[in-house]
């Protein structure tokens, strides 16, 4: 039997798991395989002879084809994401791939585009992230995973709770999971930033004031302490208050009472306070800049929130959660970052932890037109500090220190403990071995291979 009989080729075709379909110059469908009839719910006769824009409605159509960039260029498309409507007018996430179609004396008579259903690929990742949040925070880092599994009891009880972090790393979203898990959930969340103000007005803002107590204090005025009666107050950056603004905080504390400005009626308050810092309070307390009363007075529970370079695993469930709130926000349909995004991304430090991988994500959508965030979407410093003198990003190169990187922190959080780093990236260590070999890794000092993690 001849092989390039066209009816083998089309049988070879319907037997693949990947959508298939040809256009001629004018863009009309010319193939279309059964599983691109199965993904898009049309059989062929309703489409062959249309233009494809008119079947799949996809996001790329109108601001950056595939399939147009590589007739016009010669160069094809691997992968890139993008939505579909299908028959039913549910979006649906692909994976396309694009290629020139020529006929036996190379002229080119149209194009070639295969795509992959991703809907379960989807449903998979949100329930993955589902089961490693909790609220709006996000993590499946060893560190981030110990925070969760303490939470529930924190929450359960009363004691304060002082929270630990550098700038960015959710100091507020932990707090308010706290008071969302907590017997109080039903009254209010209400947050100051207490280096935020001066102390005339942190204590108004605190406690209220009555009419006439200063200059332009016309009417009374309800303080947070009072606002948050039953529910849960927010400290936020207490290591700024001055001395004598701690001293009102610790007979609030102590007392569980408290005056207004301009009053000489104490009120009663029932609030659990949670404080939160991102200055060291026992060294504070040592230079005598924080009164060590006050400081075991809400240091009866501490959280130490760990920085967004301590768990880079993080970062690809937390680009996923900024990508389906901005596209909520601003009604997009990207559906990823480009895989020299990724790679840059997991090779940063982040300074600015958490958030400044928000910044990142939002300044993205701005200027991203199509479907998947590429490197001329990111900030210009940001690329610019992986490239210096503005050369392009490797990809072959980054995704080899995308891994390095990944395992590399893995032995360091487990001291050295190479059984232990597979467990945790779910690798065979025999696996691992060889990666440590192939990427030039050096183990940490203080190799714990006898520990069991």
């Amino acid at each position: 039997m001849n092989s390039s009989d066209p009816k083998i080729g089309q049988a070879i075709l319907d037997s693949v798991e990947d959508g298939v379909f040809t256009v001629d110059h004018e863009w009309r469908i010319a193939y279309f395989n059964r599983a691109a009839e199965r993904i898009t719910g049309l059989s062929r006769h309703e489409v062959i002879g249309r233009r494809c824009c008119d079947i799949f409605h996809a996001s790329i159509c109108e601001s950056g084809c595939a399939l147009r960039y590589t007739l016009q260029t010669g160069e094809p498309i691997v992968n890139r994401a993008a939505f579909i409507i299908d028959a039913k007018g549910r979006k649906m996430p692909i994976r396309i791939s694009t290629s020139e179609l020529r006929d036996e004396k190379g002229r080119l008579v149209g194009g070639v585009e295969t795509f992959r259903d991703l809907s379960q690929v989807e449903e998979l990742r949100r329930e993955l992230e589902a089961r490693f949040s909790l609220g709006d925070i996000i993590g499946r880092s060893r560190a981030m995973r110990e925070l969760f599994g303490i939470l529930p009891a924190i929450a359960a009880s009363d004691s304060t709770v002082v929270i630990h972090g550098a700038s960015g790393t959710g100091k507020e979203l932990f707090a308010r999971a706290l008071h969302d898990l907590s017997p109080r959930r039903a009254k209010r969340f209400v947050a100051i930033n207490c280096g935020a103000l001066p102390d005339a007005l942190l204590e108004s803002e605190l406690f209220g004031h009555k009419a006439g107590a200063f200059t332009d204090a016309r009417t009374d005025k309800v303080g947070r302490f009072a606002h948050a009666e039953g529910g849960t107050l927010f400290l936020d950056e207490i290591g700024d208050v001055s001395p004598a603004m701690q001293v009102r905080l610790l007979r609030v504390l102590q007392e569980h009472e408290f005056e207004p400005l301009g009053s000489v009626e104490p009120l009663t308050t029932d609030v659990r306070i949670v404080a939160a810092t991102h200055r060291d309070l026992a060294k504070l307390v040592e230079q005598g800049t924080f009164r060590e009363d006050l400081y075991y007075r809400i240091n009866v529970i501490r959280l130490e929130l760990p920085s967004l370079v301590g768990r880079r695993e993080d970062i690809p469930l937390l680009v996923d959660h900024f990508i389906d709130r901005f596209n909520r926000l601003q009604d997009k349909d990207v559906v990823g970052v480009a895989d020299e995004v990724m790679a840059l991304l997991m090779s940063h430090d982040f300074p600015g932890n958490a958030r400044e991988l928000e910044n990142i994500i939002e300044h993205a959508f701005v200027l991203c037109r199509g479907s998947v965030i590429e490197l001329q979407h990111l900030p210009p410093e940001l690329v610019a500090i992986r490239s210096p003198g503005g050369a392009g990003v490797s990809r072959a190169m980054s995704l080899r220190a995308l891994e390095t990187l990944h395992i590399t922190d893995a032995l360091r959080r487990n001291h050295g403990n190479r059984q232990a780093a597979a467990r945790e990236l779910g690798i065979h260590p025999s696996t691992l071995f060889r990666k440590i070999k192939a990427l030039a890794i050096e183990v940490p000092e203080g190799d714990g291979r006898r520990r069991d993690g």
